[in-house]
């Protein structure tokens, strides 16, 4: 461990025993227990309200979350002598989720169920003077990434020189843009406006990032971190992620899309407009989007071959995607 990083623990009441160095950031066993110290990537502003949600997951019964730690200045985030910043969390020892193993996927679907019947910020004490973050409407959303795509089309199309990355983009993108469009005009038509107001009015909160990388199997069960995208939004937005997460790795493969979906509902049932929510988000060609977006934001004049193969995947999965989508929730465009 660097000495800055030691500095920093000091500025805490605790006793350390040992560090190690795991992703970026600083596992520490103390007398008072398992930590982590990691640079901060919430703002100062920030770092109060995703204390409060987690201390409140606390209360509620929902023990192991990585709830920030004061300093003895009784502040979230501590400086070092180079001005990095960063905080303390309680932490874990287990591995992460491994998608590997179904039982473990429908494990980590139930424990978001759980964890979503009890991310309510309106169910907060003391949040006096604190706002949540709202997340976007979808409807903007879908249509700023229709707007990015016909940009980097452009941008093509003008490119004298092109190559294996430009030509599959462009062969393909009619196909994925009338997708986009197709599923937009779908949102409009659905029940999604009066869900995501229904969200605002009950404060009910997202992770913002469930991902197998944050849950973690532990000896006392499972433990759930990286919380800082949390925000106000649609619940099951963190359904549909991990379900996309997982569908890719598996070729949407129906029985394990469907038990993910029983094991959520078996805690915590979705209704009609929550299933077509999930549904248009899996429907929306995401990963084509975020894809050419990359590259329209980075240097174009170089595209790694692994790109051209992400696309290819990308191309490859769409069709096995609308098939899942109509075979699992009779989703059709």
């Amino acid at each position: 461990m660097r000495e800055y990083e030691l500095e920093v623990l000091e500025q805490y009441e605790i006793e350390v025993k040992g560090t190690r160095k795991i992703r970026g950031a600083f596992f520490c066993e103390a007398k008072e227990g398992t930590m982590l110290l990691k640079e901060a990537d919430v703002s100062d502003r920030r770092a109060p309200l995703l204390y409060t949600v987690l201390h409140n997951l606390e209360e509620e019964g929902y023990f192991h979350v990585d709830t920030p730690i004061f300093n003895k200045e009784g502040n979230l985030i501590s400086e070092s002598r180079d001005g990095s910043r960063y905080m303390l969390k309680k932490w874990y020892s287990g591995r992460e989720c491994d998608v590997k193993r179904e039982y473990e996927i429908l494990q980590a679907c139930r424990n978001l169920a759980e964890l979503h019947s009890k991310m309510k910020w309106k169910a907060i004490k003391d949040t006096k003077g604190m706002h949540p973050p709202v997340g976007r409407h979808l409807r903007e959303e879908f249509l700023s990434h229709n707007r990015e795509l016909k940009k980097v089309r452009t941008f093509m199309r003008n490119r004298v020189s092109k190559g294996a990355f430009e030509f599959l983009l462009l062969e393909y993108f009619q196909q994925m843009y009338t997708l986009a469009e197709r599923v937009t005009k779908r949102l409009e038509e659905s029940e999604y406006d009066s869900l995501y107001q229904k969200s605002i009015e009950n404060q009910s909160l997202v992770h913002g990032d469930y991902n197998y990388h944050n849950i973690l199997f532990t000896q006392k069960g499972i433990a759930t971190t990286n919380f800082e995208h949390f925000r106000v939004d649609v619940q099951v937005q963190d359904l549909y992620y991990f379900l996309r997460k997982v569908m890719e790795k598996y070729q949407w493969q129906e029985n394990l899309g469907k038990a993910m979906l029983d094991a959520y509902q078996s805690v915590r049932p979705l209704d009609s407009g929550e299933l077509e929510y999930i549904a248009l988000c899996l429907a929306y060609p995401e990963k084509f989007w975020k894809t050419a977006n990359t590259y329209y934001h980075s240097n174009k004049a170089w595209i790694p071959e692994k790109n051209v193969k992400k696309l290819q995947m990308t191309i490859a999965q769409t069709e096995e995607r609308l098939r899942f989508l109509e075979n699992i929730f009779t989703f059709i465009l």
